[in-house]
């Protein structure tokens, strides 16, 4: 049961910020699976139990990532994450193609919210097909998040804007890909099993959204993109 991070979480973090390298690691690796991977875990293990109980059989599966970056990556000679991430999500090869719940603890901030890992093309512009043959049934959709200052519309833009089919779809249309997220500094909450519920009810708010998105790759391929 998760019942917050704590102080020696944040320590950790910062740790290994500065000091990235194997043997800082292996010295302080109690650490990392008592303070930080530890309620990692037990958060996710949470989140997703609540999210199953409350909002139905959806096929999600529970991940939370790995300290260790991947070797064949690695450029800068660090070879740990300084950060944490877990999610609520379907089983996905690459996780491009469907949207994913995700939490995410920094040594700076801390972080929650939906959206793509980086969507392909084609499942964009299946995004803007259905918007453009129903734009209302759209703008219906994202009203409860034009009307609150919780979460904000994140990603990349096409540097050729694209002529959306309405002014209140336009910031959505006009997205490479997209996420919804939340961010934060470190505060009490952190701390505290009340971060449960917090994300637990953010989630709720944003399946509706999911439940869209979550069904683009089967939509037919859209034979005029609107550019």
């Amino acid at each position: 049961m998760f019942t917050g991070f704590s102080q020696s979480t944040l320590d950790f973090m910062w740790g290994i910020r500065m000091n990235n390298e194997r043997p800082w690691f292996e010295a302080h690796k109690a650490e990392y699976i008592r303070d930080f991977q530890g309620p990692m875990r037990a958060l996710a293990s949470d989140v997703f139990d609540r999210v199953t109980a409350e909002c139905g059989d959806r096929g999600f599966t529970q991940k939370v990532s790995r300290i260790y970056r991947d070797a064949r990556r690695v450029r800068d000679g660090r070879p740990y994450r300084d950060h944490m991430w877990c999610s609520v999500e379907r089983p996905n090869e690459d996780g491009a193609g469907t949207p994913v719940f995700w939490f995410e603890l920094t040594p700076d901030n801390w972080s929650h919210g939906m959206g793509f890992y980086m969507a392909r093309p084609e499942t964009m512009a299946k995004m803007r097909a259905r918007i453009r043959n129903n734009t209302e049934s759209f703008e219906s959709l994202i009203a409860p998040l034009a009307a609150q200052d919780y979460f904000r519309l994140g990603g990349e833009d096409y540097a050729r804007k694209k002529e959306a089919p309405s002014e209140n779809v336009a910031e959505w249309y006009n997205k490479k890909s997209f996420f919804v997220i939340h961010e934060e500094s470190h505060a009490p909450i952190l701390f505290s099993a009340a971060l449960v519920e917090r994300i637990v009810e953010g989630i709720k708010f944003l399946m509706p959204l999911y439940d869209y998105c979550a069904t683009l790759n089967a939509d037919p391929a859209p034979t005029d993109d609107g550019k």
